[in-house]
């Protein structure tokens, strides 16, 4: 049986099938939710954010270009609507010293660790995350939890793909200080 793709199903819709709309909803609303509950960091708020992107897609699907995939597409829409939720309620993100990010590594950290260590990295990490702003939280799950290229990132969040790299090493450096001064407490 032969796959339909995205474009065949809008297509349809924007035929007046507006049933095969379920389709990409059924398809993307998972990864859509866990982009948004890593921005706002709450289940319900990204509950109702993720209903609130596929309404918005479905009444915007005459101006989808086609110059990207539709992932990217409703990723953006996705990010945009999130950030936008969070500015609202401000949350407050940790400073981090300016001095300290300069003398970070440039190039990841390996080491061996033990179970236990590994276990306990983990929840460091997790812990750092949650120190991150929303913009940054999820600009660090795209590249690593949904393996989007620079380039997709760039056109999600608006940025451009050389910005994204940058701001992506940055976020790693705060990442690697929070953990660091996890370990010293």
């Amino acid at each position: 049986m032969e796959k339909i793709s995205d474009v065949s199903y809008i297509d349809k819709v924007l035929n007046g099938e507006t049933s095969c709309f379920a389709y990409l909803l059924e398809r993307y609303s998972k990864q859509v939710f866990s982009l948004i509950v890593k921005i706002v960091g709450n289940r319900e708020d990204a509950e109702e954010l993720t209903q609130d992107v596929f309404v918005k897609a479905y009444g915007s699907l005459p101006q989808f270009r086609r110059e990207s995939s539709f992932p990217t597409w409703i990723y953006r829409i996705a990010y945009n609507m999130a950030i936008s939720a969070t500015r609202k309620k401000r949350p407050d993100c940790l400073p981090i010293d300016e001095l300290l990010l300069s003398e970070a590594p440039e190039e990841p950290v390996e080491a061996d660790f033990g179970d236990s260590d590994v276990d306990m990295r983990i929840t460091y990490l997790n812990r750092a995350l949650d120190q991150l702003s929303p913009d940054e939280r999820a600009m660090i799950m795209l590249f690593y939890k949904e393996n989007q290229s620079m380039d997709e990132i760039a056109l999600i969040t608006g940025l451009t793909a050389t910005n994204v790299k940058t701001k992506i090493c940055r976020i790693r450096k705060k990442l690697f200080i929070y953990i660091k001064k996890m370990e010293v407490e």
